[in-house]
């Protein structure tokens, strides 16, 4: 703060002397009167003066504070100028370094500093903005001057030019401390290519083609790229380089449109005609075409240009040189036109691909041949077309008859086809059915053969129980009979005396009983025959009685 204000009291000895002395006399007087007043009024005259002090300095302070702070605010800087310091060089623009008088190369940005005023000033500015869709191109002001056909300054490691002239790059959109003692600023658009362009690029600042004679030069060389920039936003530099727009979109041009395209035939008639041609040109050829095509007059469009060297001579050359091979009438037939059309699209690609000149398509929508020879050519036309028609009639008919006689073959093969599948499936079915039926007569024969087999086996036991039931009768009545034969042949071998005797002896107990009623009865008229044995069947039954009756014969009850 001594730098900045001293502040001196002095008090002279001579001024005041005589009211000092008369303060001092009167001090006496009063002390003499009375010593409190005296002593309270020095108290009260000291705690004013360090109040003033105070007041003072604190007055001295906020002058101190205003007159030293730099406030930078938002979106600004302060460029500073040093007042006292080393002296410039008259070259020197601006100060070299902060020890030297001048503008320095250092600004402040956005914050307080405090700077002595009587060594520095200020000055608080704008930073430099660029607003978005923009850039900006920074000039150099300081610095050598360039040399001869340079514009362009030079830089350092650090970017910071150290010549005049134009930066090279640009600034994106954004803010930026820029000195503006240093540099100015140029705010540009980019460059826009729309959909269907292409960016031509001309490099203005480089080294000259060490080929001057090309068309197009290297990417480090002054002149037209052989790199075309694509669709899109590009941030370049327009002291640098410079972009023409080429359009590679389809464009259509009529041939009538400048003048009469017209030609005489090899008859002498003249024949005109009417056409468009479509065309672009090749993306891939831009630059070339660009650089053949491109005039002052026209600017930087060469779409003009286009249609006046190349589409036009090339679309008459080849009308009056083709078409005076043919006569007037032929252009009326339709195979004539047909294949000038075709030969006239063939060689407009021909002449023009090479140049970088795609044709999409070349038409020749009107040929008009003189009325004297249009109207009969044109009937006999009609009635070629008509006759032509009739035929096709024809054709189309036959073709109609063959596609209903084919269409009913189709038909007859589908259901030929249909047929044989449903024999197919019946025939499967069938099959099918006659195996379930002969699986199911298999089962029940084996059935019926277990049951057959089952009856066999019965009917042999059955027929070998009823053998035996039989062999057991035969064999009781073969004993029975051999008992019988047995008493039969006590008896002689007469059968009937043994029958006799059996019946005599069943009927002897019973026998007194049953004829005391019955003498005279019939019964006994039957008996008669038994009552009159002869003397030798009574004798031969005293002889023959056994002792003891047969074995067989014993039925006794």
């Amino acid at each position: 703060m001594s730098d900045l204000v001293r502040v001196v009291v002095q008090e002279s000895p001579d001024e005041g002397g005589e009211s000092g002395r008369a303060a001092r006399g009167g001090g006496g007087r009063g002390n003499r009167s009375g010593r409190g007043v005296s002593g309270g009024g020095s108290n009260g005259f000291a705690g004013g003066v360090m109040l003033l002090g105070l007041v003072l300095l604190a007055i001295l302070g906020f002058v101190a504070w205003q007159i030293t702070l730099i406030d930078v605010g938002s979106g600004q800087i302060a460029v500073l100028t040093r007042k006292v310091g080393l002296d410039l060089q008259n070259s020197d623009e601006i100060a070299p370094t902060a020890q030297h008088k001048g503008v320095q190369r250092e600004v402040l940005t956005e914050g307080r500093y405090f700077r002595n005023p009587y060594v520095w000033s200020w000055q608080v500015v704008p930073q430099i903005e660029i607003a978005s869709g923009e850039m900006g191109v920074k000039v150099s002001l300081t610095g050598e001057d360039p040399g001869y056909g340079e514009f362009l300054a030079k830089v350092d490691e650090r970017g910071e030019a150290t010549t005049k002239g134009i930066v090279p790059g640009v600034l994106n959109p954004g803010r930026y401390p820029i000195n503006p003692f240093l540099y100015q600023v140029e705010v540009h658009k980019p460059t826009t290519i729309p959909a269907g362009y292409k960016g031509v690029v001309t490099n203005l600042a480089a080294p000259l083609a060490k080929e001057p004679n090309r068309l197009l030069v290297e990417s480090s060389e002054r002149g037209v790229q052989k790199t075309t920039l694509e669709p899109g936003t590009h941030y370049l530099n327009p002291y640098v380089t410079r972009v023409d727009l080429v359009d590679c979109r389809s464009q259509r041009f009529n041939l009538g449109q400048e003048d009469d395209m017209g030609f005489p035939s090899k008859d002498g008639f003249w024949v005109s005609l009417d056409g468009v041609i479509e065309f672009r040109v090749n993306p891939e050829k831009a630059a070339d075409v660009y650089v053949l095509f491109n005039r002052s007059e026209n600017g930087p469009l060469i779409d003009e240009e286009i249609v006046q060297t190349v589409i036009m001579p090339n679309a008459r050359s080849f009308c009056r040189l083709q078409g005076s091979n043919s006569s007037g009438r032929e252009f009326i037939q339709g195979e004539t036109r047909s294949a000038f059309q075709k030969a006239f699209e063939q060689e407009m690609r021909q002449a023009c691909e090479p140049l970088g000149i795609e044709i999409i398509q070349a038409l020749i929508t009107t040929i008009r041949p003189p009325e004297k020879i249009a109207e009969p050519v044109r009937r006999r036309e009609i009635a070629k077309q008509e006759e032509l028609q009739y035929k096709q009639q024809v054709l189309q008919q036959e073709s109609e008859q063959k596609l209903a006689v084919e269409k009913a073959m189709v038909e007859q093969k589908q259901a030929l086809v249909t047929a044989g599948r449903d024999v197919v499936k019946s025939t499967t079915k069938a099959e099918e059915e006659q195996q379930v039926a002969l699986t199911l007569a298999n089962q029940q024969l084996a059935v019926a053969q277990l049951k057959l087999d089952a009856s066999q086996d019965e009917a042999l036991a059955i027929e070998a129980r009823g053998q035996a039931v039989a062999d057991v009768v035969r064999f009781d009545n073969e004993a029975e009979a051999a008992g019988w034969k047995t008493a039969v042949q006590a008896f002689d071998g007469d059968g009937h005396a043994f029958a006799r005797y059996v019946l005599y002896q069943k009927l002897s107990t019973a026998w007194q009983r049953m004829m005391v009623n019955t003498a005279d009865s019939p019964l006994m008229k039957i008996l008669d025959s038994f009552t009159e044995p002869s003397a030798k069947a009574s004798a031969e039954q005293k002889n023959s009685v056994p002792a003891t009756e047969p074995a067989a014969g014993g039925v006794q009850e």
